[in-house]
């Protein structure tokens, strides 16, 4: 098993290598760079599907709108002069306490309800935020400004990148490892995987399922609401704005991945950052074909689901 995972990976790791020599020798390098940043974004949406998906086998379709709620209280404040790093803390915690709310409140009742109950549960979460936030903030599209402001950070590959994206990359990357040390070195990061595999038993050992969701929960609209932070300032926002941006991508990135997998999760998001961009730009559909990125994502999930039903790195049962 370990063996055939392993050949898996060094097969993904040689095509993805492949890939990107393609698209520098085709002049496609910024597609490449912007693409794979844009994605990274989507990774912080898939990642918080995944680990709910982990935990209690739940497609969540309100996870977006913890970006959605973020921004907007990330907004409010800013709009009251409060200084970035409070406000953003702020907004965070928004974001958590309205995932914990949802725990609490629509997912705990339900817990021993068929799945497709809570799926469709989430469903309204979703729509719910957004009816209150475009009944207190109306449709009008907000601004908010940059974490770190400045023209550029950096030059890769004669490419300039704003402080913003490099935030975006350092951000997923410290998730990224912190998630996987969690679940793999932590007593509490195994008690939770042990919870979504053998939930009975789980509790015959005396650790409780229904607190683990709530952790999970926490963390999941934690991973929403960086997402809402960091992706808000790059364009006009409103109400369901992170929904209608990132839901699909991410739970998108997540399927590529493979739902029961973090670093799937990240590599599906920049799968698909990196689609979208080449469909947009025209670099692999004619400029003429409307919604480029859109056609390219589902023809990206339709070939690789063709041949991976699990997902690049996800396990077959």
């Amino acid at each position: 098993m370990l063996e055939r995972l392993g050949v898996s990976h060094l097969t993904g790791t040689a095509i993805g290598a492949a890939v990107v020599l393609f698209l520098f020798a085709t002049g496609h390098k910024e597609d490449l760079v912007i693409g794979v940043i844009t994605g990274l974004a989507y990774s912080l949406i898939a990642l918080g599907l995944v680990l709910i998906y982990k935990s209690s086998g739940i497609f969540n379709f309100a996870q977006a709108e913890f970006g959605s709620v973020a921004v907007f209280v990330l907004y409010l404040l800013r709009q009251n002069d409060m200084p970035y790093v409070p406000a953003a803390l702020l907004a965070l915690i928004a974001a958590v306490v309205l995932g914990l709310v949802v725990e609490r409140a629509v997912v705990r009742p339900l817990f021993d309800a068929p799945r497709v109950t809570l799926l469709v549960a989430t469903a309204g979460v979703a729509l719910l935020s957004i009816g209150v936030t475009f009944w207190l903030n109306d449709a009008q599209g907000r601004t908010v400004d940059p974490a770190i402001h400045g023209n550029q950070a950096l030059r890769l590959f004669d490419i300039i990148i704003s402080w913003q994206r490099v935030l975006i990359v350092v951000v997923v990357l410290v998730i990224g490892a912190t998630l996987a040390l969690f679940f793999r070195r932590t007593t509490l990061g195994l008690a939770v995987l042990a919870s979504s595999q053998e939930p009975t038993a789980t509790e015959l050992v005396g650790i409780s399922v229904k607190r683990l969701s709530t952790l999970v929960w926490g963390l999941a609209a934690l991973l929403g609401g960086l997402a809402g932070v960091l992706v808000g300032p790059f364009e006009p926002f409103g109400p369901g704005g992170m929904t209608l941006k990132l839901l699909i991508p991410g739970f998108t990135a997540a399927v590529i991945g493979g739902m029961g997998s973090l670093q799937g999760a990240v590599l599906g998001g920049m799968i698909v950052g990196v689609g979208q961009s080449l469909g947009a730009s025209g670099g692999l559909l004619p400029e003429s074909v409307p919604g480029g990125g859109a056609v390219i994502t589902f023809v990206l999930l339709a070939a690789i689901l063709a041949i991976r039903p699990q997902g690049l790195l996800g396990r077959t049962t």
